[in-house]
């Protein structure tokens, strides 16, 4: 495993891409999904944004509730099934793979399940990542 990608400027990366630390307020399933992946609510401090998150492979929604999650939050609306996800809970391969790569799906095999990302302490909702 290398690292591939060309650099960027870290200015424009940081202008460009809003990362905030949230709190999942409410879980629920979503069958309509093509993916196995939960409705989430996470509240940023001053407002609450909804996710699909594919979380499920190794998270009952108890052991969601309450979490910090680190989210991107600029990147519009993507409608999933009718539902309107509004920001990115950030997670990584459990079985290290890149998700950008030629291989098969997390949840083909059972073994790359999804990580969520959180801060190491508690820290107020809506605090940005940098």
């Amino acid at each position: 495993m290398g690292i591939e990608e060309d650099d960027i400027d870290p200015t424009t990366f940081l202008e460009d891409v809003e990362m905030r630390i949230g709190e999942i307020t409410s879980v629920d399933p979503f069958p309509e999904a093509r993916k196995d992946v939960y409705k989430l609510t996470v509240d940023f401090g001053e407002e609450a944004r909804q996710s699909a998150a594919g979380l499920t492979a190794l998270y009952d929604p108890d052991d969601l509730l309450g979490r910090q999650v680190v989210a991107v939050v600029n990147l519009g609306t993507v409608n999933i099934a009718g539902f309107e996800s509004q920001c990115l809970v950030t997670g990584v391969d459990s079985a290290g793979r890149d998700p950008a790569g030629s291989r098969a799906a997390p949840d083909d095999d059972g073994d790359g399940n999804v990580v969520h990302l959180q801060p190491e302490r508690e820290v107020p909702n809506g605090t940005r990542v940098y």
